[in-house]
């Protein structure tokens, strides 16, 4: 590549010799297949070094064909508007329309733990799936996954249509495969800012979605909601095979491992492994994202079910209460991190989003009403969106471009298994001990990373 750029520096030093015959037929053919490749499908950077990482992707033929100036980065954050408005749709009426199956607090702690234990399992195998296959086949199959869980969530008249429901989880990824496309062409010194900004378009969909929710779940029905968001996850679907090319990984990266990596396969338990493993600091990381998270997983899990049982809220409020938390994540993420990493290192990001969170959590032992649930609320938004994009980004750093979709994937597994626990865990918490221990929980462990050592 190093070659390469000299060669064109010297051209552009020497306009008459750069339109010179080619100095070999090899030459000669190489340029003849660089401008057929050009008229060929998309994706292609714009700049940077195509051997690493590129910040943006040109626009699609069928974009240029609509006569619209969209590239596959703004395809994807459309995609992800459309995944998060679905997903909050059923999550703020999850608990009514469980309730209304005769579902109590512990059982639909039980169906939380179900959908965060099949998240678990799928997380690192759709990670890896990504890198093998591509980025497209893998949103297919995520959004896909999403239409065919709230179908079933919508036709079930049973707990067990409802926990049979959430088996689709496995690969219900669609938010991992939207940072792998990000990752993939945005340079490392700019990847917490461009992971942050995708929280602009995830999180206006939290905004909407739970609004919509709680509308057709008051005009119609609780399932008709899920309805509604299994029709968003099919336009999804629609989108990605209109719109998204086959891979979005370099040609370089794609080129010097593609055989490799279709050879060790999806299931090479193995090599996932060795990924985690030989990355220097990837362990860390994930551990910290898994101890980090834990109290907000607690909290955020047994949301709904705080507001319906313990502050007596309809529906259409708990949604309102829901969408104002997304927009707060929006801002948040969308510009405060671009700004803050700017200004600040990393580590000093970190500490202060652990501060923010340790205040909260003081703060949530003492809450008595809905206005200083949503003071606390802010709070915790402000500081999991911080800590969770930083930690987010350095993790990407520790391996190379052909394999960030699984360690992406060993992250949210990570994740998930704290999730597999926490909604069980929750429910006991707060059928036992109320809503303050919720905040002592938090309390206790921010107070131990505040003070624990950092990489």
């Amino acid at each position: 590549m190093k070659l390469r750029s000299h060669k064109m520096l010297s051209n552009q030093l020497n306009p008459s010799d750069s339109q010179a015959r080619p100095n070999t037929e090899e030459e000669a053919t190489t340029k003849s297949d660089t401008d057929d490749d050009k008229q060929a499908a998309l994706p292609r950077l714009m700049d940077g070094d195509s051997s690493t990482y590129g910040p943006r992707l040109k626009k699609t033929r069928q974009w240029a064909y609509l006569g619209l100036d969209m590239d596959v980065i703004k395809v994807v954050h459309v995609n992800l508007f459309l995944y998060s408005t679905c997903f909050s749709i059923q999550t703020g009426v999850l608990p009514y329309l469980t309730r209304s199956l005769n579902l109590d607090t512990v059982q639909f702690g039980y169906l939380q733990t179900t959908f965060y234990l099949v998240q678990l399992i799928g997380g690192p195998l759709y990670g890896r799936f990504a890198d093998v296959h591509g980025s497209r086949i893998a949103m297919l199959l995520a959004f896909s996954s999403a239409a065919l869980m709230y179908g079933i969530l919508g036709a079930a008249t049973s707990a067990f249509g409802v926990f049979l429901s959430r088996l689709p989880s496995l690969f219900l990824h669609a938010f991992h495969a939207s940072q792998i496309v990000i990752v993939d062409v945005t340079e490392p010194s700019k990847r917490a800012a461009a992971l942050g900004r995708m929280s602009l378009s995830y999180g206006l969909g939290r905004v909407v979605g739970p609004l919509i929710g709680g509308q057709v779940a008051s005009r119609f029905s609780e399932q008709s909601s899920a309805f509604v968001a299994c029709g968003g996850s099919l336009l999804s679907v629609l989108i990605i095979l209109k719109f998204i090319p086959k891979n979005t990984k370099t040609s370089g990266a794609k080129d010097a491992s593609g055989e490799t990596k279709s050879s060790e396969g999806i299931f090479n338990i193995s090599k996932i492994t060795s990924i985690l493993t030989k990355s220097p600091g990837a362990i860390f990381f994930i551990f910290f994202m898994m101890i980090a998270g834990a109290p907000s997983y607690l909290f955020e899990g047994m949301l709904s079910v705080i507001t319906m049982e313990t502050f007596k809220l309809t529906p259409d409020q708990t949604g309102f209460i829901l969408s104002f938390s997304g927009v707060i994540s929006m801002l948040v993420q969308g510009f405060g991190i671009g700004i803050l990493t700017k200004r600040y290192s990393e580590a000093v990001i970190l500490n202060g989003s652990i501060i923010t969170l340790l205040i909260s959590y003081s703060f949530l032992c003492f809450v008595s009403t809905t206005t200083h649930l949503i003071v606390v609320l802010v709070l915790i938004t402000c500081g999991n969106g911080v800590i969770g994009t930083v930690l987010t980004s350095s993790l990407t750093k520790t391996v190379s471009v052909t394999d960030t979709g699984t360690m992406l994937g060993l992250g949210h597994a990570s994740q998930s298994l704290v999730s597999t626990m926490s909604p069980t865990a929750g429910a006991y918490l707060l059928e036992r001990f109320g809503l303050t221990s919720f905040g002592i929980v938090g309390v206790v462990v921010y107070i131990m990373l505040l003070f624990a050592p950092k990489k």
